[in-house]
Order: C-alpha cells, then structure tokens, then sequence
C-alpha cells in the first residue's frame, strides 16, 4: 500500500462543549513494535464524550489537537519491524492504546499486542462495535471473581456495555439480572438475562438480594442502593462512580490526585464497609488476547454485536451528541473508510 503523508480525521483543539472538527492532520507515527491500520469503522463511547468534555483530565493527559474515537475495526496498512503475528491486508479489531487515541481518523497506529483478528463472520461495523464494551465486561468479571453459578446485576441493559456485558456474563455460566425501561424488558431476555427489573415500575434494591457482584453503569445514588443487593464480600465495579485511591497507586499518578480521589470516593467506601462489601472503580484496558477470546465467542454464534445506529464519518458530531443523550439501544458506529 502507497501510504499518504497526510489524513483526515475528526480533531477537538481544548476541551468542552465545541463540537469535533474534520481537519487534515499528518499521518500516525508508527515504531517498531506498532500496527498501523486504515480504519473502516468506529464505535462511540461514552469514554469519547467523556474525554472531549474534559472530565477525565486528571486520569488521561492528552495533547492537542485530539483525535477522538477509542475502538474500531480495519486493515494493517504496516507494520513495525518486530511485529511478527500481523501483516498488511489483515483485518483486525481493537480498542486503542489508552494514551494514543485516534479511531476517529483514517489511519491510526497501535500497540501490537494490543490488536487481534477480527471476528470472520462480521463486517466491520459489527466487528467496531466490541472490543471496548468486551473488554470492559471481560475485566469488571474478573475484577470481581465470579465463577459459574454466581449472581451479577448488570445496570441499563440496553446500553452499548449492558447489551454486551449480558451475553458475556452468560457464557461465564453466570445468573444475570438487569435493570431496563418497561419498553426493553422482552428484548434484553432474548440477550440472556435471567432477572429484569422495569426501573419504572420497581426498585431493583427491593426485588435482589444475595448477588456476588454489580457492574455499575450508571454511578451516583444507583451505584449507592446497589451495595444492599450483596451479600457479604460482594463487590461492585463500576465504570461510571469516582476514582480511588487505589485506582490512583495502580495508575502511577501523583499524590494530589491520590488524595483527591480518596475524599471524592469516601461515601462510597463507606457505605461499602457497611454492607460488608467492596468498590472498585475500573477503566478497562486494551488487550489484545483477550480479543482473541472475543473473536471465538463471536464467530461461535455465542456473542452478537448489539448496533442501534450507523452514522457517516461526516457526522460524527451528531453520533456523540447522540451517545450522550442516552438514548441509544446498542452501540453507535461512525463508518470511517467511506470518506474520500
């Protein structure tokens, strides 16, 4: 492949409310133990919105101008001259190095081990739309240390993790309960779950008990009322409640931080010690063997990608408005490789 020297891509220059910006921007720089890949489709996150917004500043120290865009699927353009497992024409699946985003662009280089084939029976749509929900249930499970026959609840089953999140707890032998508007309850049983909770019409924290792990979507006053769902050593991850202090030691980050994250999640840690629980704040990382586990599971038959709506790379804007409206039913997809 003639490579360009120069690509377009969707760039924010600070953070906020302003919206993306299409702009030519030079080509990814890409070392020796690096993948390049062109980039056919992305899948928004509520990670994008959150990053552009600003709010996860004090975690991910980024640069400007920023390519958003934290997961995709594509075909290796080039590779490193240590990169052994991949070459050009493979098409591949992945969420992005954590410090080295960019899926919202039309190359983007990444992190081999970070990479895996993508699944044989889906397009790349389908195939965008994993790997960051995946993984991000992959490691709340494990995080939490459920076997077969243990008991999760899974908030907001419909969302772009929760749909995901279902049908890999299920095929982890686990017994799933959700929570959904009256709207989604037949559709998230055909997921996999076990237990719906119409948060209409009642209160999950009235209708469980006895559960060993919650994966919390949805933080605030839910992820409170979520510890009187557990029994005693249960735990709750959560991709949507305060950092800690221990996410900050794990991290390597400064000591002010640490200390602001202990006060911000002190309410949570108590109410934790009063349940005989315990809280763990996760952000997933990339991890390219376990996509290895995602793409069989896919090709299976047993995990199907869950897609609300396809958006043109021209509108990717109104993609992210439309993930932060909270509306989707499934994952969002920007197509990238159809802009010239």
């Amino acid at each position: 492949m003639n490579l360009p020297t120069q690509m377009t891509a969707m760039t924010i220059q600070q953070y906020g409310k302003t919206p993306v910006q299409k702009q030519t921007v030079a080509m990814p720089m890409w070392g020796d133990d690096d993948v390049l890949v062109q980039v056919h489709s992305a899948s928004i996150n509520p990670l994008d919105f959150k990053i552009k917004n600003g709010d996860l500043k004090l975690i991910l120290p980024f640069h400007f101008p920023l390519i958003l865009g934290n997961d995709f699927a594509g075909v290796v353009a080039a590779v490193g001259k240590n990169v052994k497992n991949f070459a050009v024409g493979d098409e591949v699946f992945a969420r992005t190095d954590t410090l080295r985003t960019g899926a919202f662009g039309q190359f983007i280089a990444i992190k081999a081990a970070h990479l895996a084939q993508k699944p044989s029976n889906l397009d790349f749509n389908e195939s965008a739309s994993l790997p960051l929900v995946a993984l991000t249930a992959m490691q709340a499970f494990e995080k939490m240390g459920l076997k077969s026959g243990s008991k999760v609840l899974i908030h907001a089953g419909t969302g772009g993790l929760g749909g995901i999140a279902i049908q890999i707890a299920k095929i982890l032998g686990l017994h799933v309960a959700t929570t959904v508007s009256t709207a989604n309850t037949a559709w998230v049983k055909t997921l996999g779950a076990d237990e719906v909770i119409d948060y209409k019409k009642e209160n999950f924290n009235e209708k469980l008990k006895d559960f060993d792990g919650v994966l919390d979507t949805l933080g605030g006053d839910t992820l409170l009322k979520s510890f009187e769902i557990l029994k005693q050593g249960g735990k709750i991850i959560s991709v949507a409640g305060m950092p800690t202090a221990q996410f900050a030691d794990e991290w390597g980050l400064a000591w002010w931080k640490k200390m602001i994250f202990s006060l911000i999640s002190a309410k949570i840690h108590k109410t934790a010690r009063k349940y005989g629980a315990s809280y763990e704040f996760l952000f997933m990382q990339p991890s390219g063997k376990r996509l290895e586990s995602i793409k069989i599971w896919a090709e299976q038959g047993k995990l199907t990608p869950v897609i609300d709506q396809i958006f043109t790379f021209d509108n990717t804007q109104k993609a992210l408005e439309y993930s932060e409206s909270g509306r989707a039913k499934g994952k969002i997809i920007v197509k990238i490789q159809s802009v010239e």
